[in-house]
């Protein structure tokens, strides 16, 4: 997100983990293109040092899951650099 930013493209975060409402993520935003960035339990721990359990991060997907489905782009980051995420929503969008 703050590669975006930096380079003056409007970004937002849509984690919906207070709501129970599937297509929040439009209500909120309603974005031009929408990026799902998907990454493994084990590495959402790692990344952003966060202390839930493996069914919060279930629970997490499951309110993910319009947003998911109706992605313009989905990268699944485990493997990939903030650099090379970065690169590859620049090349869908150019």
């Amino acid at each position: 997100m703050e590669g975006l930013n930096l380079l003056g493209i409007k970004c937002r975060h849509i984690a919906q983990e207070h709501s129970y409402v599937p297509a929040m993520w439009k209500k909120i935003t309603n974005p031009d293109v929408l990026v799902y960035l998907d990454v493994s339990y084990p590495l959402t721990i790692t990344r952003r040092q966060l202390n839930w359990t493996q069914a919060e991060y279930q629970e997490q997907l499951h309110r993910l899951r319009d947003a998911r489905k109706k992605a313009d782009l989905f990268i699944q980051t485990d493997s990939l650099s903030p650099q090379e995420i970065l690169q590859a929503v620049l090349k869908y969008i150019s």
